[in-house]
This record gives structure tokens, C-alpha cells and sequence, in this order.
């Protein structure tokens, strides 16, 4: 049985848990509940995903000012502010913690053992640390993970029925971002079943951007995959613009690179895993405990292609391609 299969699994358990009666009722009539939402982008950059998060909780009851309340805390794309900003939050005694990546869930969790954390992750939550198992997570965490390792393989094999005959494929990786290990790992079994030959090209610092495109000049890349990451996202517009310089065809782990004009996106929808949060948050406001509460994997996955970009690089997607496309931007 294959991992996705696994998480697959216990998603159905976990919907089952979430719908399931609890015997505590909301919080005390008249308090108003806190919630910490931590994130590692800006709040113009996570706008999208915090609606939907305050969407999803509004569509359970918590209406904000009347019972619920947010302490909103962004990293502004530096990882490295996340520990001290999860402290903050913990300070406060927020009743939830929402961490809305990787290393905001470790940096929640490395800042509290028993203030409760929702996470919206990437990577494998039991390899990272962060839960015993997904079916009973054991501790203060629990939430909502997109296996990139996974996704990572699926992405490459999408990328090759679009761009027929592809053999050499550069990899953009950050490897100081905790989900990048995984996700490399993915593609590169990936590669080996495809018989793709891959670049895996490390970028820890903006700077190093243009000596990796280099790179793919000097080594004849033909295709790119641009991993999930942080900074990668907050410098997303530099990225598309010179993967174009590059006439590369490119595929990404995050939709906002299309939005951006990017080429393809593979994954399972932020907003709806921002969304799905909410019924934690909610289920854990009204006395549910984290270590019982199943970690989720989204159930649903989109594509979308930028038309507009597939034309300035002279490509044309295979039907097969189109027919499964969820959205087409023109």
C-alpha cells in the first residue's frame, strides 16, 4: 500500500473523528475565544488563506468580535523570526495556535507542550517530529498535510507528458526548508522510473538565483520543477521571470507562480487546506484534544495551466493534459 494510500486512509478516519458528537460544549456563553494564527509570509501574501480559514471557522458559529478573536503574527518571509513570533503567541495564552507551514508548526511546537496547535503542513508531520502517528497524533499538534514527497513525483510525471520527449530536468530546492528533503527524494524516484535525468540545483538566499538559471543554461536543462518553499514564494514574480529569460517549461508546487505567470501547478489547494483547519480549531475550542484528532490529507489535488506562457514558449499541452486541467488561464 502506498503512502498516499495510507494518508488517504486515515482521512476517512479522520472525517469520521471530526463529525463525530463531543461531549464538551463550546466554550463559557460571553468569552470570547483566542486564536494565534502564525504564518511565514505576509499578511498581504497568506490574504487568500486567512479568508479562508475565517470562512471555514464562520461557517461553524465564531463570528469574529462576537466569539472569537485573532492574534495574527507574520514572519514577513523569514523563517527565522517564527520561534520568537510562536512564543509571543504563547505568551498570550491563546486558547489555539493555527500554524500555517512547516516551521511554524515546529516553532510552535518548540515554543509550547500544552497550548493546542492546528497546522497546515507539507511535509511527512511523524518524520518531521511533530506527531507520534497521523491516526492518533499523541500530543498538542494535529491538522492538515499535503504529502509533497508524493506530489513532488507526481508533478514530474506531469511534466513530461506535457513536454513529450523531456530528459533533463533542473530542480529548484531550498534544502534549508524543512519539506525539501522529502520532496527531492520524490523526485528523484520519480526520475529513475522515468528515465529523466535531474539537476537538483540547492538555493538557500536570493542571491544565488541567477547563478542557478546559469546553471541550467551551462548544463543544457529543458524542463523545470521549482519545489514548495518560503522564500521561494515571496520572490516568486524573479522566479517566473527567469524561467521565461530561460524558455524553460515549468512546473510548480504552488499555485500563486501561475497567478504570476508560471506555466503549471500541480497540488492540493492552500485554501482548502486553510479551510479544512477551521474544523479542528473548532472541534478543539469545544474540548476536543489535539492527540485524538487524526492529521488529514486534503482529498483534493488541482491543476492549472497558463495558456499564456505556454504560447510564448511554443508549446502545446497534449489533450490529455488539457481534458484533466481544472482550471485554464487564458
Amino acid at each position: 500500500m502506498s503512502v498516499l494510500a495510507t494518508m488517504m486512509g486515515v482521512a476517512t478516519l479522520a472525517l469520521g473523528v471530526l463529525a463525530a458528537p463531543l461531549s464538551v460544549e463550546a466554550q463559557q456563553p460571553g468569552k470570547i475565544a483566542r486564536v494565534g494564527r502564525l504564518s511565514p509570509v505576509s499578511a498581504t501574501a497568506d490574504a487568500r488563506n486567512l479568508e479562508a480559514l475565517r470562512q471555514g471557522l464562520r461557517d461553524l458559529g465564531w463570528v469574529e468580535g462576537q466569539n472569537i478573536a485573532y492574534e495574527d503574527r507574520f514572519a514577513e518571509g523569514r523563517p527565522d523570526r517564527l520561534p520568537d513570533l510562536a512564543a509571543e503567541l504563547v505568551r498570550l495564552k491563546v486558547d489555539v495556535v493555527f500554524a500555517g507551514s512547516t516551521p511554524a508548526a515546529l516553532a510552535a511546537k518548540n515554543a509550547t507542550a500544552t497550548t493546542p496547535v492546528v497546522m497546515v503542513m507539507g511535509g511527512d508531520p511523524v518524520a518531521s517530529g511533530l506527531v507520534a502517528s497521523l491516526a492518533r497524533p499523541g500530543g498538542n499538534l494535529t491538522g492538515v498535510t499535503a504529502l509533497y514527497q508524493e506530489l513532488s513525483a507526481k508533478r514530474l510525471d506531469l511534466l513530461k507528458e506535457a513536454v513529450p520527449g523531456v530528459t533533463r530536468v533542473a530542480v529548484l530546492s531550498n534544502p534549508a526548508f524543512p519539506d525539501s528533503g522529502p520532496s527531492v527524494k520524490g523526485v528523484e524516484s520519480a526520475a529513475r522510473a522515468l528515465g529523466v535525468q535531474l539537476r537538483v540545483l540547492p538555493v538557500r538566499d536570493p542571491t544565488e538565483f541567477e547563478k542557478a538559471f546559469a546553471a541550467m543554461r551551462s548544463e543544457r536543462a529543458r524542463a523545470l520543477m521549482v519545489l514548495p518553499d518560503i522564500m521561494f514564494n515571496t520572490h516568486r514574480r524573479r522566479i517566473v521571470e527567469l524561467t521565461a529569460k530561460s524558455r524553460l517549461p515549468a512546473i510548480y508546487g504552488l499555485r500563486e507562480f501561475v497567478d504570476a505567470g508560471g506555466l503549471m501547478f500541480y497540488g492540493a489547494p492552500l485554501p482548502d487546506m486553510w479551510r479544512r483547519a477551521a474544523y479542528y480549531v473548532d472541534r478543539i475550542l469545544k474540548g476536543a484534544k489535539p492527540a485524538d484528532l487524526p492529521v488529514e490529507q486534503p482529498m483534493r489535488f488541482e491543476m492549472v495551466i497558463n495558456m499564456k506562457t505556454a504560447k510564448a514558449l511554443g508549446i502545446k499541452f497534449p489533450q490529455s493534459i488539457l481534458m484533466r486541467a481544472d482550471q485554464v488561464i487564458q
